[in-house]
């Protein structure tokens, strides 16, 4: 059996030579940073419905590399009449911002040279029904605040390591107007 090797050159867990070939390759080929990522949903009943999250497109061609897909069960739970068979679809923004955030900061401290030795975080979200149930007009479906709130061991600065954060796309997305487009098939 052969060994796997780490590489050497790494801060934060990233590898900082493949990180810098990226960003080589992105600089002499800016088509290739495009990425498109895909997943399908399919409702279960009542509040359980399915995502599974198999091939993306990135770097100038498709990829279909993951033998099986990733499958995330989203559900409610029984106050909100669901079965609590999977964390509702709110708790998966959350979970996409922790994620995203998490991963911008390592990847970009990495690259400014900065270690951080550890890293949590707790998020918390504001909603309220009378929004979703159609109940208020002036109330927003979706969550009305999200407080994010990071534990990081590093030497570097709050404030450029909040800098850095800002690299995140979920955190970009939900901060700012995306359009999203829907088609409805009948059939």
């Amino acid at each position: 059996m052969n060994a796997i090797t780490k590489p050497q050159n790494t801060r934060n867990g990233v590898d900082l030579d493949a990180l810098g070939q990226v960003v080589e390759s992105v600089q002499a080929d800016p088509s290739i940073a495009q990425f498109k990522f895909r997943a399908t949903n399919e409702w279960q009943d009542g509040s359980v419905n399915r995502t599974k999250i198999q091939d993306y497109y990135g770097a100038g061609q498709d990829h279909d590399t993951r033998s099986e897909p990733f499958e995330f069960t989203a559900d409610e739970p029984p106050v909100l009449l669901g079965t609590d068979t999977g964390a509702n679809p709110v708790e998966y923004v959350l979970t996409g911002l922790a994620g995203c955030i998490t991963t911008s900061l390592a990847y970009h401290a990495a690259a400014n040279g900065i270690d951080v030795k550890e890293m949590s975080s707790s998020l918390e979200g504001d909603l309220d029904l009378q929004g979703f149930l159609g109940l208020d007009p002036e109330v927003v479906p979706g969550f009305q605040e999200i407080r994010v709130n990071f534990n990081v061991k590093s030497d570097e600065d709050a404030a450029k390591l909040r800098e850095l954060m800002g690299h995140s796309p979920v955190l970009d997305t939900l901060t700012r107007p995306v359009p999203v487009k829907i088609t409805i098939n009948r059939g």
